[in-house]
C-alpha cells in the first residue's frame, strides 16, 4: 500500500473556524486506498493545536515560527521520515481542492518520471468585492500562461509531490518565498512541474487593498533573492530558462502594460457578461499600479538589506 502525506502549515493568525473548515475539507477528498497522515503544524497557537487533537489529525506544535513556512513544513517533513510517504500534498489553511485532486494529480507524477509536483488551475472562491474580484481576473490570467510557462512555479507548492524529492531537497528557511526558490532548485536540476487539467483547486485572496500590496512586496522580494541562482540557471534548458527570466523580469514592470487596460472593459463584458462586473476594470487599474509600486518598494526594501515581513491576511469563513 503507497503512503501520502498531507502537510498543512497554520500561522498564528488564523481562526478556529478556518482551521476547522479545512480538516473536514480535506477529509473528504478522494484518497482511493493510499495510507493517509494528515499533519497539521501550528505556529505558537496552542488554543488552535488543542481543537486540531480532537479531530483525528496529527498535529505539530511549534513555540515559534522560526523560517516560517518554510520551517513548518521541514518539521512536519522531519517527522514524516519514519513514515516514509511516497507522495506528499502541501495545502494552506484556505485551501480547497476538488474532490478528484489528489488522485489526478498522483496519476500525472505516475505517469511524468522527470516531474517533482503536480497541480492544477487555481481560482478564487471569497469574489466578494472589487479587490477580490480583480484577483479572480488576474488568476484567470495566470492559469493561462502557467499552462504555457517553462517555468512552472504553483504558488506555495500547492499541490502534490514526490515524497523521495522533497525529502532529500527540504525548503530553504532563509527564503521569502519558499515555493519559488525550490521550484528554481528543482528546474535546475532538470526536474519539471505537471499542469493537471482534470482537477481545480479553490483558495481566498486578500479582500483589502494592503493585505494585497503587502502580499505581492513579499513575492517581489523573494523573487529577488532568486537571482543567486542565475549562474546555474542560464545553463539549463532553453525554455525554462526564457520563462524563469521573463516571470523576474515583466512582472517588476507592470505599468508597461497599463496602456492594454484600453481593451479590458471588452473583455470583462464578453467573458462575465455582466454589468455588474464592469467595476473589474477599475480592480485592474488600481492593480496593476499597487502592484508597480510594490515592485519598486521591494526592490527598495532589498538594495537596503531591510527585511519583509510576513503579514496577516484578512480571511473569510469559507
Amino acid at each position: 500500500m503507497k503512503r501520502l502525506a498531507v502537510i498543512v502549515p497554520i500561522s498564528p493568525f488564523e481562526s478556529e473556524d478556518i482551521v476547522l473548515k479545512s480538516v473536514e475539507h480535506l477529509k473528504s477528498l478522494d484518497y482511493n486506498d493510499f495510507e493517509v497522515r494528515i499533519v497539521y503544524v501550528v505556529d505558537k497557537n496552542l488554543k488552535i493545536a488543542e481543537i486540531l487533537k480532537k479531530h483525528n489529525v496529527k498535529v505539530l506544535f511549534r513555540e515559534n515560527s522560526k523560517g516560517k513556512r518554510a520551517g513548518a513544513i521541514n518539521h512536519a517533513l522531519k517527522y514524516l521520515k519514519k513514515f516514509k510517504p511516497d507522495y506528499i500534498a502541501i495545502f494552506d489553511v484556505d485551501s480547497r481542492p476538488e474532490k478528484n485532486f489528489i488522485i489526478e494529480c498522483v496519476n500525472a507524477l505516475e505517469n511524468c518520471k522527470n516531474c517533482y509536483i503536480a497541480s492544477s488551475k487555481r481560482y478564487i472562491n471569497n469574489g466578494i468585492n472589487i479587490v477580490s474580484e480583480t484577483i479572480e481576473a488576474e488568476y484567470r490570467l495566470i492559469n493561462f500562461l502557467l499552462s504555457k510557462s517553462g517555468f512552472k512555479q504553483f504558488n506555495g507548492l500547492i499541490g502534490v509531490l514526490k515524497g523521495d524529492i522533497l525529502m532529500k531537497e527540504m525548503l530553504n528557511e532563509n527564503a521569502i518565498t519558499e515555493d519559488a526558490d525550490f521550484a528554481t532548485r528543482m528546474h535546475i536540476k532538470g526536474y519539471r512541474a505537471k499542469f493537471v487539467k482534470t482537477t481545480k483547486i479553490y483558495e481566498q485572496a486578500p479582500i483589502t487593498w494592503k493585505d494585497l500590496y503587502d502580499q505581492r512586496k513579499r513575492w517581489y522580494f523573494g523573487g529577488l533573492q532568486l537571482w543567486k541562482y542565475w549562474r546555474l540557471v542560464r545553463n539549463s534548458e532553453k525554455k525554462f530558462k526564457i520563462s524563469w527570466l521573463l516571470s523576474l523580469t515583466l512582472t517588476y514592470i507592470t505599468s508597461v502594460f497599463s496602456p492594454l487596460l484600453i481593451l479590458a472593459p471588452f473583455i470583462i463584458l464578453s467573458y462575465y457578461k455582466s454589468l455588474r462586473k464592469f467595476k473589474v476594470f477599475l480592480g485592474l487599474t488600481i492593480h496593476v499600479f499597487l502592484l508597480q509600486i510594490a515592485a519598486i518598494d521591494a526592490l527598495t526594501s532589498f538594495i537596503t538589506k531591510r527585511s519583509v515581513e510576513w503579514k496577516k491576511i484578512k480571511r473569510i469563513v469559507k
